[in-house]
């Protein structure tokens, strides 16, 4: 919902020149952010820089299509430019109220020659960050084409420090290398070999959102925006002159995407500041996507929520399957006819325990994960059918666990694990949909773990990127809310289709389990994965060493302190939040366990007080309209003092923080679940001055 629309000024030039005769320039409405568009024998190139310092050097633009190229034999038939400033309201978000506020320049081209073809590109320039795509108009010359490749450079001023994970068109969930440009390619093979790629990108690339750190103190990220029938791009990288290019997710085929006339690319995001609090801050990538698509939006609702799920990680033997019948078949086999194995967790019994935990802590939802038919086994891109999504197990009774969630107050969330097999869940999803809205679902957790069917496609392909919208869409004519996971990087695209309250798509909290994630991990993903949308990392594990189960993983650990786990919910901000561990470790810890009854999942404002990619972030949030303010922040393995400026309170009033600190003696590995709470009256000059422990945090409820 826009609240305000002004426009500042249009500007129209439709001169028609030589692409040499001059650079044109525009300023961020700041005037901090300088964009130059130059030209290099009928090629476009871009520059820009922030406060007079270099932040991207002459860059060529341009697109090869199958059979003819537009990257170069250019001259410009006009230039529009425009200034906007308006305001918008989200569904949900960090902020109730998003200014968008930028100018703009179009750069209208034509090719030369009999075929003429024309092509649009258009730039925006905001306070904190550039975006530009290419546009292709609807023209005689120009239908339907094939995109092999797109030359987007951003050629960058010098050696800095990146935050990157390896590229690969299946997987987004490897740890992140932090190392120079110049040396990030060997500490990628050696995350790439913990995870293992799936389907590693031709030649040396790095994923997108990309963080950077120049030596002279500029904090650079670059994305994109509004994925929309296009490809998934990645960063060719070039570690001797420090140039980075753009990689579009090929299908197996090897053609970049099949496109028709007139359409545009997603935008291309260049986020840039001397504040690396401005990066967290940063709303350009939602402000560069189209506004909600749906007339209604009332039932859209965040979620707070608990699951049958970390008892399958935690080595205690749970499973998703009912038996070991590896030859079931949904549909074919008889299941109330199989041998139960015993350990299966989604039983209504189970799930009943479940609801009652989450009824009496006030919990929104319970996700089941393993109530359907099909997890016997799992060869699924051998075959075209793997799971139902409307058959559940015998020892899981719908309707009744339906009638009891609701005499309980609770909705039971719905999971649908469709084994990357993209094409059988369009062919069921009508049918699973209308399942769910004849049996109280009114949210469901996507999966997409294999290798995609379509056989021809990638996890990031033109393909699965339309497909994950039409999800969503298709979702949404049923009132259903979307949790993605192992698709593709989101771009902003909540904004449009707000039902689609989170993604994974990175490393998440499952793989503590699998491994462990670095310390500095969630120190990194709010610059890097978080940049596109929210994160459903499932945080609160309070049970961090996972020999406390006495199971098969004897030495997994998760690598934070108990405190850690409860200031993320503030640190990675989502209108979905999971609390993660299982209930009865819950009830050991019930006085830490109230800050995450207590937290907010949506936000009428957000103030970002400390911040360093790698190292620390400490942010305050105004729960969305309440007068209760909460403060999460965090440290990578180096202990350090949070200084938390409580300036963002009201002034002349005074509240009561709840503090929660690790203790004097608390250690991620050797004593995370050292902890203490404490009470203190705070007004809007108190500065807190809270110690924090190796991987550890501190979280504030403040009323």
């Amino acid at each position: 919902m826009k609240i305000k629309i002004k426009l500042l000024g249009i500007l129209c030039f439709l001169l028609s020149f030589n692409l040499n005769s001059g650079a044109q320039q525009i300023s961020s409405p700041n005037g901090n952010l300088i964009l130059k568009i130059n030209s290099e024998n009928g090629s476009v190139l871009y520059e820009l820089s922030y406060k007079g310092k270099n932040v991207i050097l002459p860059s060529k633009l341009g697109v090869e299509a199958d059979g003819f190229s537009m990257s170069g034999d250019f001259s410009i038939k006009g230039f529009k430019n425009i200034k906007v400033d308006e305001k918008w309201k989200p569904v949900w978000g960090q902020y109730s109220v998003i200014r968008n506020n930028y100018n703009e320049v179009a750069v209208e081209l034509v090719q030369s020659g009999l075929k003429a073809r024309e092509m649009i590109v258009r730039f925006r320039l905001f306070n904190d960050g550039l975006g530009f795509r290419y546009e292709f108009p609807e023209q005689k010359n120009l239908n339907y084409f094939t995109l092999l490749n797109e030359i987007t450079e951003f050629r960058l001023s010098g050696d800095h420090v990146a935050f990157c994970i390896p590229g690969d068109y299946d997987t987004n969930e490897f740890s992140y290398t932090t190392a120079k440009i110049s040396e990030i390619c060997k500490g990628m093979d050696i995350a790439a070999r913990s995870k293992g790629y799936e389907s590693k990108a031709e030649g040396y690339t790095v994923q997108t959102p990309l963080m950077l750190k120049s030596a002279d103190g500029i904090y650079i990220n670059i994305h994109e925006a509004a994925l929309v029938n296009y490809a998934g791009m990645l960063l060719n990288v070039d570690d001797k002159n420090f140039m980075l290019s753009a990689h579009l997710t090929p299908d197996k085929l090897g053609k970049k995407g099949y496109l028709q006339a007139p359409c545009n690319s997603p935008w291309r995001t260049v986020i840039v500041s001397d504040d690396a609090r401005d990066i967290l801050a940063s709303q350009t990538i939602l402000n560069l996507n189209e506004p909600c698509a749906y007339e209604e939006t009332f039932w859209i609702k965040p979620v707070k929520y608990i699951g049958v799920w970390w008892e399958m990680f935690t080595g205690g033997g749970a499973t998703w399957a009912y038996s070991d019948f590896y030859k079931a078949k949904p549909g074919v086999t008889d299941y109330s006819k199989l041998k139960p194995n015993g350990k299966h967790a989604a039983t209504t019994q189970n799930v009943k325990k479940y609801i009652d935990f989450a009824s009496r802590h006030g919990f929104d939802a319970v996700l089941v994960e393993g109530w359907n038919e099909g997890w016997e086994d799992w060869a699924s891109y051998l075959k075209d059918h793997h799971f139902s999504f409307t058959a559940p197990y015998p020892d899981f009774n719908v309707k009744e666990l339906q009638k009891y969630a609701a005499s309980k107050g609770v909705k039971v969330m719905m999971h649908h694990e469709t084994s990357a097999n993209a094409s059988d869940y369009e062919r069921q999803m009508d049918e699973a949909f209308k399942f769910m809205n004849d049996n109280g679902y009114t949210s469901v957790k996507t999966g997409y773990v294999g290798y995609i069917i379509p056989r021809s496609e990638y996890h990031s392909s033109q393909w699965m990127n339309n497909h994950y919208i039409y999800v969503a869409k298709r979702a949404a004519d049923f009132k259903i809310m979307i949790n993605s996971h192992e698709a593709v990087r989101p771009t902003g695209l909540c904004r449009t289709y707000p039902n689609w309250l989170a993604q994974e798509s990175a490393r998440g909290t499952e793989f503590e389990s699998m491994g462990g994630n670095a310390c500095d991990h969630t120190t990194i993903l709010p610059f890097t994965r978080l940049m596109g949308g929210p994160m459903d990392y499932t945080p609160g594990i309070f049970q961090t060493d996972l020999s406390y189960y006495k199971g098969n993983k004897p030495d997994q650990k998760v690598h934070t302190t108990l405190v850690k786990q409860l200031a993320l919910y503030v640190t990675m901000p989502g209108p979905l939040q999971m609390a993660a561990d299982l209930p009865q470790n819950y009830e050991r810890f019930l006085d830490a366990f109230q800050f995450i009854k207590d937290v907010a999942v949506d936000w009428d404002n957000s103030w970002y007080l400390e911040a360093e990619p790698g190292d620390f972030i400490t942010v305050a949030r105004k729960a969305k309209g309440k007068d209760e303010w909460f403060v999460g922040g965090i440290t990578d393995e180096n202990p350090r003092t949070a200084n938390i400026d409580c300036s963002f309170l009201p002034k002349g009033k005074s509240f009561t923080a709840t503090i929660y600190e690790d203790g004097k003696d608390a250690h991620w590995d050797k004593n995370p679940q050292s902890y203490n709470i404490r009470k203190i009256t705070v007004n809007c000059n108190t500065l807190l001055k809270i110690n924090l422990a190796s991987s550890g945090g501190v979280a504030v409820s403040i009323r």
